[in-house]
C-alpha cells in the first residue's frame, strides 16, 4: 500500500514472509560452513575405525566361464527293429544300465529256436559221422577199406564239425541281438532329447535319446594371454555361481590348450568340477578365481576405508590425540571385503571406515572401534 506522503509501506504479513526466507537461507549457509569448523574445535564428528592388517596375499584373477559336460552322447541302437516300448522322457534322470527303449524281439527269438533245433540235429549227424570215421580207420588198417573210402569218411566228419561251429556262432549272434533289443543307459545322466517313439522303425545305429552326464562336469573359459605363463596343470581354483550365492566349489585346471584365439588373444582352458550334490547345471555362468602368482605379504585395509577423489586415493588414519590425518595410498588386489594398499601404513594403524567422506586433514573426531570381518 502507499502512504499519504508517497512512500511504500510493507504490510505485517509480507514482512514476516521476507524474514522467514532470510532466516532459512542463513541457517542453510551455516550448516555447510560452520559445522566442519565446529567439528574441528568442538567435540568432533563421530567416526568408526578398524586396524590395518598385514596378511599373506595370494594373487588371483576372476574370470567368467561356462559349465559344460564331459559326457554328452546320442545313445543309439545297435540293431534295427520296431520300437515296442520307450521309457525315457526328456528331463528324466537315469542310472547306468537303466532301460531306455525296448525293440520287438519275436522274430529273433523264433530264429534262435530254429537254430538251436538245427544244432541238435546236426550234432547227432556229427556223432554218426564220427563213428563212421572210426570204423573206416579200423577197416582201412585191415586192408578192407581203400584210402579213398577213408578220406570220404574223414571229409564227412569234418563237414559236420564245421556246420556245428557255424550254427553255434549263429546262435551266439541271435542271443547277442536279442540282448541288444533292450537299449540301456551307458552312464548316469539326464535325458535331454527324445529321438524316437513307440511304433517307429529304428535302423541299426539310429538315435534313441541324447544323454547328458551331470556328474562329470567341466568349466570352460578363455584365459587372457598375460596370465598364460602363470597357469599350471592341476592348479586348484575356486568356482562360484550367481544362481548359488554364498557357495563356492573346488576345481582344478585339467586342460590348457596352447593355441590362442587370433582375434581375442585368449587361450581355451578347462577346469574339472565335482557335482556330487547335483546343484550345478550345464550352461550355468561361473565365476572362476584363478591363482596367478606366488603368495606375498601385503598391507590390507577394508575397501570402505579408501576414499577416491578423481585420480587420487587416500585413507584417514586416527592419531592418539583423536585427530585424523589424510594419507595417500595406491590400491592393489581385492581380498574379499578388504583391499591391498601401498603407502605409509603399518599393521595396527587405525584407519577410518565410517564417516570418512567429509573429513578434513587434522580434524578432531570422536572415535569408536568397529570390528571388521577379517579377509
Amino acid at each position: 500500500m502507499v502512504s499519504p506522503d508517497g512512500n511504500f509501506v510493507v504490510t505485517n504479513l509480507s514482512f514476516i514472509k521476507v524474514m522467514l526466507v532470510s532466516v532459512f537461507r542463513l541457517s542453510f549457509f551455516l550448516s555447510f560452513t560452520l559445522v566442519p569448523l565446529l567439528g574441528q574445535s568442538g567435540e568432533g564428528v563421530l567416526i568408526r575405525f578398524t586396524e590395518v592388517r598385514s596378511q599373506l596375499i595370494k594373487p588371483s584373477v576372476q574370470l567368467p566361464g561356462t559349465v559344460e559336460s564331459r559326457l554328452v552322447s546320442t545313445v543309439a541302437g545297435e540293431i534295427s527293429g520296431l520300437v515296442e516300448s520307450f521309457q525315457a522322457r526328456e528331463g528324466q534322470v537315469v542310472k547306468q544300465g537303466q532301460v531306455l527303449a525296448q525293440l520287438r524281439r519275436t522274430s529273433l527269438e523264433l530264429r534262435l529256436r530254429a537254430a538251436v533245433a538245427q544244432l541238435k540235429e546236426d550234432a547227432a549227424r556229427q556223432k554218426l559221422a564220427e563213428r563212421t570215421l572210426e570204423r573206416a580207420r579200423e577197416l582201412s588198417e585191415g586192408g578192407i577199406y581203400s584210402q579213398q573210402q577213408l578220406d570220404d569218411a574223414l571229409f564227412e566228419f569234418s563237414a559236420w564239425q564245421g556246420r556245428l561251429e557255424r550254427l553255434t556262432a549263429e546262435i551266439e549272434q541271435f542271443q547277442h541281438d536279442i540282448e541288444q533289443t533292450t537299449i540301456r543307459a551307458p552312464y548316469d545322466g539326464v535325458v535331454v532329447r527324445e529321438e524316437t517313439q513307440v511304433g517307429e522303425w529304428l535302423e541299426a545305429g539310429g538315435a534313441v535319446v541324447e544323454l547328458l552326464s551331470l556328474e562329470q562336469l567341466e568349466v570352460s573359459l578363455d584365459l587372457p594371454e598375460r596370465y598364460f605363463a602363470a597357469l599350471r596343470m592341476k592348479t586348484p581354483v575356486r568356482i562360484s555361481f550367481e544362481s548359488l550365492p554364498g557357495v563356492e566349489f573346488d576345481g582344478q585346471v585339467q586342460t590348457i590348450i596352447p593355441r590362442a584365439d587370433p582375434q581375442a588373444r585368449t587361450f581355451p582352458i578347462k577346469l574339472s568340477l565335482s557335482n556330487s550334490q547335483g546343484r550345478i547345471a550345464v550352461g550355468m555362468l561361473a565365476r572362476v578365481t584363478l591363482p596367478i602368482g606366488e603368495p606375498y605379504m601385503g598391507t590390507l585395509v577394508p575397501k570402505d576405508a579408501v576414499v577416491t577423489q578423481g585420480t587420487q586415493q587416500f585413507v584417514f588414519l586416527l592419531s592418539e590425540d583423536d585427530s585424523v590425518g589424510r594419507t595417500a595410498v595406491r590400491t592393489g588386489v581385492g581380498v574379499g571385503q578388504w583391499v591391498q594398499v601401498e603407502g605409509p601404513l603399518q599393521s595396527g594403524d587405525k584407519v577410518v571406515i565410517r564417516g570418512n567422506e567429509r573429513l578434513q586433514d587434522g580434524q578432531k573426531v570422536r572415535a569408536e572401534q568397529l570390528e571388521y570381518p577379517l579377509p
